[in-house]
């Protein structure tokens, strides 16, 4: 059982929060002010946080993102989700041998506790002279070690024969594990964590510009997480095209067939300006929406966690967006201008996931 559906199911954790959980006529208090993170040094992108104990683990992308390629997976770890430090390298690219085939940009890493252990997902490629970013040979590796701090082993990788990124890990009631992951669209395949071979070939079931899907998703999709609730499989996952955007589907078989379980996007942000060129090159600069009422430019690449509630939470990177209007501050702070961690609560209800915000003023919890 994948580590969300253990705890789900019944494991007893202590929900002490420190100074920031506190008892209050029977409840807990959790308060939480995005961005979490405000320190250029723990900046990343596509945060993924898991609970273990009484602490959360987070890795991510760190930076350089974009150039490559970057110094590897760094593991942050918190007490109480709001003070965070760095851990350790699970990934040092210093250290990495001669020749070896992954020693790229490190984008979008997870961890999965499955069977008694854990499993760390890594896309990457090998940077050469003449493929700098080591983009032609980008793909996942698996890893796995016996505690979430490592050391972890490569059981296996390049998983697929093609470029893909953001890989992550579900597994089943009946002991099944699936591999998601995006590459131009959103791909899907069974995979034996023991050997890291996947049991089915990798198949894209979703592509960007599918026919019949709405124009919030054609500028790019990607960042796939599932979970299962009451017998339905969820599958979220990230687009680029407004902003930075979380969309929802849904299927009854972890490999679908998967629809829309909102015809909106239900979490994140819009920002016309953002990416402008992007989209202008994209041919989708005539998309006609409005701007969301935050601070932010981006708020996605969701993936979720066991939060101080012992509920489902969502954690994206929020970048705050460089043209941002009055009334916000026109001042921006160094941490401002780069990636930062932010968390919500994920709401159930009727059969549908909700996530509100993003938010930037104090949030209060009670449990």
């Amino acid at each position: 059982m994948s580590f969300i559906l253990a705890v789900l199911t019944g494991i007893a954790q202590d929900m002490s929060m420190h100074k920031y959980a506190k008892e209050v006529k029977g409840t807990h208090e959790f308060r939480y002010t995005n961005p979490i993170t405000r320190d250029t040094a723990l900046s990343m992108r596509d945060y993924c946080i898991i609970k273990v104990g009484d602490k959360w683990y987070c890795t991510g992308t760190s930076n350089p993102v974009w150039t490559g390629p970057n110094p590897g997976v760094r593991l942050l770890v918190s007490d109480d989700l709001i003070h965070w430090k760095q851990y350790c390298w699970l990934i040092d690219a210093s250290k990495l041998p001669p020749g070896c085939p992954y020693n790229g940009r490190f984008w979008a890493p997870e961890i999965h506790f499955i069977k008694h252990k854990y499993w760390l997902t890594v896309n990457s490629g090998k940077v050469t002279a003449l493929d700098p970013k080591g983009m032609k040979t980008h793909s996942i590796w698996l890893f796995s070690a016996d505690s979430v701090t490592g050391p972890y082993k490569l059981v296996n990788g390049p998983l697929t024969n093609q470029y893909n990124n953001d890989a992550t890990l579900f597994e089943d009631e009946d002991g099944q594990t699936y591999l998601y992951c995006s590459g131009n669209g959103l791909f899907q395949a069974k995979i034996d964590l023991n050997t890291g071979k996947l049991i089915t070939p990798i198949h894209k079931f979703l592509d960007k510009k599918q026919a019949g899907y709405p124009t919030w998703m054609e500028g790019g999709i990607e960042a796939p997480f599932v979970v299962k609730k009451d017998g339905i499989y969820f599958m979220f996952f990230s687009t680029w095209t407004r902003g930075y955007e979380i969309g929802l589907l849904k299927a009854n078989s972890p490999l679908g067939p998967w629809k829309l379980a909102s015809p909106e996007p239900i979490f994140g942000t819009r920002k016309r300006a953002y990416r402008l060129a992007l989209a202008t090159e994209g041919g989708y600069a005539g998309l006609k929406f409005q701007d969301t009422q935050d601070p932010y430019c981006e708020a996605a690449s969701n993936s979720l966690f066991i939060g101080p509630d012992g509920k489902l939470w969502s954690s994206c990177h929020y970048l705050m967006d460089e043209k941002r209007p009055y009334p916000y501050s026109q001042t921006f702070y160094p941490w401002e201008k780069t990636p930062q961690l932010g968390i919500e609560p994920v709401h159930y209800k009727n059969g549908m996931f909700y996530i509100n915000g993003p938010t930037w003023t104090e949030q209060i919890i009670n449990y």
